[in-house]
């Protein structure tokens, strides 16, 4: 089937995000008490929403996290985006010359996601665009996200290219039926080690995607 769509994440694919996020919640974890390392970070949390998270922080470090900790890690997140933030390079020039429909369908909050698409000037171009875990009952890896996304922008799951960046994010694509790239472009995944086997393609700069976009679309001719 041809493509008709593309979803983007959000963190680590249009905003190189998930090195600031990793730095807030392993700060806020050492001054309780708790080491954990970049590397757990990457491995179980990035692509998740904030709930299975926590869940793995209580089991894996069998630690009880207080009242607000997830709206002060927001808070202090929020505050660390206003000057940190940045697009991943070369999105802008991707989005400029792209020729389908482009949705967001991301783990972050609504109020993250809308404030990391205004500082990073991509709001205007994903406005009424924007899905996230919040509208469906399961979070990546489950397909919900996309499968919500697709249904609402009117496009067939099997006509849909995803771009993440993480293997939740990869796995969900994979189960809602749709073609994924990886991007590791992003700080969280550059100079990395990456095991996502040889069915998933990546990519690690974006002047690379048309490429990529041009022979997917005429394997699908």
């Amino acid at each position: 089937m041809a493509l008709e769509m593309v979803i983007f994440d959000c963190d680590g694919v249009l905003i190189d995000s998930e090195g600031l996020s990793a730095a807030v919640l392993l700060g806020m974890l050492t001054e309780m008490g708790v080491e954990v390392s970049f590397d757990h970070f990457c491995v179980n949390w990035v692509g998740r929403s904030f709930a299975t998270v926590a869940q793995d922080i209580r089991e894996s470090f069998a630690l009880g996290l207080p009242e607000g900790f997830e709206a002060a890690y927001r808070a202090r997140l929020l505050t660390s985006f206003e000057t940190g933030l940045r697009r991943t390079a070369g999105i802008g020039a991707v989005l400029d010359t792209l020729d389908l429909p482009a949705c967001v369908a991301t783990s972050s909050s609504p109020e993250r996601v809308a404030r990391s698409l205004a500082l990073t000037d991509l709001a205007a171009r994903f406005a009424g665009r924007v899905f996230t875990a919040s509208e469906v009952a399961r979070g990546k890896p489950a397909p919900d996200l996309f499968l919500h996304a697709a249904a609402r922008m009117g496009a067939a799951p099997a006509a849909c290219l995803v771009i993440e960046d993480s293997l939740p994010g990869v796995a969900a694509a994979h189960a809602a039926g749709m073609r994924v790239l990886r991007y590791t472009g992003g700080a969280h995944l550059r100079g990395r080690r990456l095991k996502h086997g040889d069915a998933v393609r990546s990519f690690d700069t974006w002047d690379r995607f048309p490429l990529l976009l041009a022979e997917l679309r005429r394997g699908a001719a």
